[in-house]
């Protein structure tokens, strides 16, 4: 809160929306990685990644391989795309490449996407520290909704990015004060892992292609990196954060960087499944019955080794909370931010910049009392960790789906990438809602052997057993459609918004390469067409894939005629020589990096 206090009265004096909701694009890579690495880090990380290893194994530990390909995916595709066409949100780039109606459709269902799933983030680490430790349920959601608020309101995306990186310090300390101290009490690490490796936690490597199973492979390599591209690749959130750096090479940089943290927090989140499977490996408090949902196992756990060292639990509820709030946080400001940019300027064109940006404050007000109410109706969606996995494939999968229409295929239509994205919506939300009604068969999921042999009788006089209820009647369909793998949900709304968008497209008539700009897509097929001119061409439906145009403060340019397109041929047929390349506005030749610029000069490279 302090950080929101700092910012508000150092940028008092800067009445630009530009500089509340994107820090004036003057970030560092620095802090900008920290911020990612705080908000990948929310409760759902701290509470649930756990929890899952200490049920299913540690199989997690292969989405090492899905955060390398979302983070290089994001930083060689989609970021370049968003980040030199100078815009804000990144649905303001749907405009650009199709027409209105896609734009606002994607807008409304990252709002809801969004809404949900901070809603979830909210009420999780506070329904499991309220059973644990007795704290006051609703007055921890309220407390984290009004804090997350007000110095977001205050300080806008500086005091969101600084305060994550905070954040991120205690976040860590408590993790690492409870793996060393579950270390120490379980006999050391070699310990720990022979008895992991005796209770079949360490299978990793599961090659069954069958994607109706929880956790191979095959799920966590393929499913997890649509999944995760979805939240990186095209999620505002992500992108606004990117996009403040004052280059685009500090914006990749920003994201090798964040790739080193989210390796850190996987390992150290799978270690502590381990390390807590270690602890109760004859005892399972769930099974027991002394916690009713698996999300309380990190805090029970917690309680019990640091049991006679008062004061150190505050440390992991400080650990939970933190990531709370940054999640929260940057949510908030996201929501504000494509709010403004995608419906409020579109309503109020001539809107002075002090009043834009009391009215990006008040829309931080707004939404971070919507998303803390949203944790109400959290409190009814049962399991909330998985509830918020399925959020982010359900929503970000065909959102995913139709950012790649438009950046890697040129010939989709505004038809075709509408059509897609309903399509795609439909499709995920469908086996989604249906997964959450009939769960999949515990033969599909494979939950590993937990023991409760020596665990202590409760008040009772035997141990309570928890026997998950299937509905009575199960349609065809649950076994099969229902109970697919719920981190492909995401891979079937992008392919399915994908396929069906360039079919709209070719029947409808698919777009014309003179129709689009350059610098709205991106050449990838270059990479497998390098040998033949022609073959570029055509995959590039007649667009120029040899140039592309540089775009420095601002988007309205894109829509008034291309007057310098005959001068900018003759020099660019085949690219640029340096002495004009050091001339261009925005592009500095010693670091060969794109600079935001204040200049609204439509250049070439």
């Amino acid at each position: 809160m302090n950080t929101g206090i700092f910012f508000a009265i150092k940028e008092r004096k800067k009445a630009s929306s530009r500089d509340f909701l994107v820090g004036g694009k003057e970030m560092t890579c620095g802090p900008v990685a920290l911020s990612l690495t705080a908000s990948f880090m929310s409760a759902v990380t701290v509470l649930g990644t756990p929890a899952e290893v200490y049920r299913y194994g540690a199989a997690f530990i292969i989405f090492f391989i899905a955060y390398t390909f979302v983070i290089i995916f994001t930083s060689e595709l989609f970021l370049p795309v968003f980040y030199r066409s100078g815009i804000t949100s990144t649905y303001e780039y749907l405009e650009l490449r199709f027409k209105k109606p896609v734009r606002v459709a994607a807008t409304l269902i990252y709002i809801v996407q969004t809404i949900l799933y901070t809603g979830v983030v909210v009420y999780a680490p506070a329904l499991a520290l309220n059973q644990v430790t007795g704290f006051d349920l609703w007055g921890s959601v309220f407390a984290t909704g009004i804090v997350c608020t007000f110095y977001c309101t205050l300080g806008g995306l500086k005091a969101v990015v600084w305060t994550d990186a905070f954040q991120l310090v205690i976040m860590l300390l408590g993790f690492l004060t409870v793996l060393i101290q579950g270390t120490l009490q379980n006999g050391g690490p070699k310990n720990i892992w022979e008895i992991a490796k005796n209770g079949s936690r360490l299978t990793i490597f599961d090659f069954d292609i069958d994607p109706l199973r929880r956790h191979t492979f095959w799920t966590i390599a393929i499913g997890g990196t649509f999944t995760w591209l979805g939240i990186y690749g095209v999620n505002q959130s992500t992108i606004q954060r990117c996009i403040s750096c004052k280059s685009e090479k500090q914006a990749k940089l920003a994201l090798y960087l964040n790739l080193v943290g989210l390796w850190a927090i996987l390992v150290c989140a799978v270690f502590s499944g381990l390390v807590m499977f270690s602890h109760f490996k004859t005892c399972d408090p769930w099974t027991a019955g002394f916690i009713s949902a698996p999300d309380q196992l990190m805090p029970y756990f917690v309680m019990t080794i640091f049991s006679s060292s008062p004061g150190l639990p505050g440390l992991f509820v400080a650990c939970a909370f933190s990531g709370t709030l940054s999640t929260v946080a940057a949510s908030i400001n996201a929501l504000a931010t494509v709010t403004f940019e995608d419906f409020v300027k579109n309503w109020l064109p001539n809107l002075s910049e002090r009043m834009s940006t009391w009215i990006s404050k008040g829309l931080c007000v707004v939404f971070g009392t919507v998303c803390t109410s949203m944790a109400a109706a959290a409190s009814l969606m049962g399991g909330v960790v998985q509830a918020s996995l399925s959020i982010h494939g359900m929503c970000g999968g065909p959102m995913l789906g139709l950012f790649t229409l438009g950046i890697v295929f040129p010939c989709t239509n505004w038809k075709g990438a509408l059509a897609g994205l309903l399509t795609g919506i439909t499709l995920a939300f469908w086996v989604g809602i249906g997964a959450f009604v009939y769960p999949a068969p515990s033969s599909k999921a494979l939950p590993l052997y937990l023991s409760t042999s020596e665990c202590a009788v409760n008040n009772t006089g035997m141990v309570a057993t928890v026997t998950p209820t299937l509905p009575p009647f199960r349609p065809q369909l649950a076994d099969s459609w229902y109970s697919l793998s719920y981190l492909y949900y995401s891979a079937v709304g992008c392919l399915g918004c994908i396929i069906t968008g360039l079919l709209i497209s070719f029947v409808t008539g698919p777009n014309k390469g003179e129709d689009i700009k350059a610098l709205l897509i991106r050449p990838v097929c270059n990479i497998f067409c390098f040998w033949s001119h022609k073959c570029k061409t055509l995959c590039w439906c007649g667009v120029d894939h040899d140039k592309k145009t540089l775009h420095d403060g601002s988007t309205k340019d894109f829509h008034k005629d291309d007057e310098k397109k005959a001068e900018g041929d003759d020099v660019v047929k085949n690219g640029l020589d340096k002495d004009i390349q050091n001339h261009i506005l925005g592009y500095n030749p010693d670091e060969k990096s794109y600079f935001n610029t204040s200049m609204e000069t439509e250049s070439y490279f």
